[in-house]
């Protein structure tokens, strides 16, 4: 596995294919590492992490040694970002419960609002060093 954290996400969400690439722009040190749920990587940091291979209703954010999911996910990607992104360390204020059921309801609804692609992403040659084989 790469050194430094490692997003997974699901490669065929139209929805989750904008935040990787948002988030691609926003991490200027290029510190984060991406892959998608379906790729045989993938599943492998999902098995390593006693994680379903075969569910894609979560980002995984792997990070010294910890899975975080959904919301937490979320949490702890924007304090990696760094700057006006660290205040989303606020959300844990919330309880995990809560924030979980508002990121699960967008979950099932993201391939309703944003639709999916048939394949995984392919990034550009430039990002392309940044995602795990």
């Amino acid at each position: 596995m790469r050194n430094g954290p490692v997003l997974l996400f699901d490669g065929v969400c139209n929805f989750c294919n904008s935040i990787v690439n948002f988030l691609i722009k926003q991490d200027k040190k290029g510190t984060i590492s991406y892959g998608s749920l379906q790729s045989e990587a993938g599943k492998q940091i999902l098995q390593h992490f006693l994680l379903p291979a075969d569910s894609f209703e979560s980002v995984v954010y792997i990070k010294d040694g910890e899975a975080y999911q959904k919301s937490d996910a979320a949490i702890v990607i924007a304090r990696d970002l760094g700057g006006v992104w660290k205040l989303a360390v606020l959300a844990k204020f919330i309880p995990r419960r809560a924030r979980d059921a508002l990121y699960e309801w967008v979950a099932r609804n993201r391939y309703k609002w944003f639709g999916k692609k048939d394949q995984c992403m392919i990034p550009s040659p430039e990002v392309r060093r940044r995602f795990i084989d």
